[in-house]
């Protein structure tokens, strides 16, 4: 099924919805896509009577909307209150010199994408750092350069 399809699916569910379905629209896109692709805020655009800029501003407010698709392996670094003290920034400075990206990107090859968190509710394993479903608890940078290498690794195999 081609992108425009599977959107014009999911808004079939809100013909007639009001503004205030936008979120739950956009949220669902998100899961079918992995990321808010252009495509649906041009359709969004079009069901909602709202320009295209509108929907991005909604969406950019929320941190939980994406306008790129993630990597096979995401990362995610938490920078909440405990994270950051115990070192997560230098954390996130290690991934993004060695991945070659910034928070929001994802590396040539499709293989990582990287997010800073404000808070992933594991404050208790601080600093932590998830890559896909598998926590990086209590970790430092040098013990997240091995886990990307390892990640390359398996890969090669």
């Amino acid at each position: 099924m081609k992108m425009e399809d599977k959107i014009k699916k999911i808004l079939a569910d809100y013909r007639h919805a009001g503004r205030e379905d936008l979120i739950p629209v956009l949220q669902m896109i998100q899961d079918q896509f992995d990321y808010l692709p252009e495509e649906a805020i041009t359709e969004l655009s079009k069901e909602f009577a709202l320009p295209p800029s509108k929907i991005y501003s909604i969406a950019t407010f929320y941190n939980q909307f994406r306008f790129t698709s993630k990597g096979k392996y995401h990362i995610k670094v938490c920078n909440g209150t405990a994270c950051h003290i115990y070192g997560s920034e230098e954390i996130l400075r290690e991934i993004e010199k060695q991945l070659a990206i910034n928070p929001g990107e994802k590396t040539n090859d499709g293989m990582f994408s990287l997010e800073a968190a404000p808070c992933i509710g594991a404050c208790g394993l601080s600093p932590v750092v998830r890559i896909n479903s598998d926590y990086y608890k209590n970790t430092t940078a040098g013990e997240i350069k091995e886990a990307l290498q390892s990640y390359r690794n398996n890969e090669e195999q």
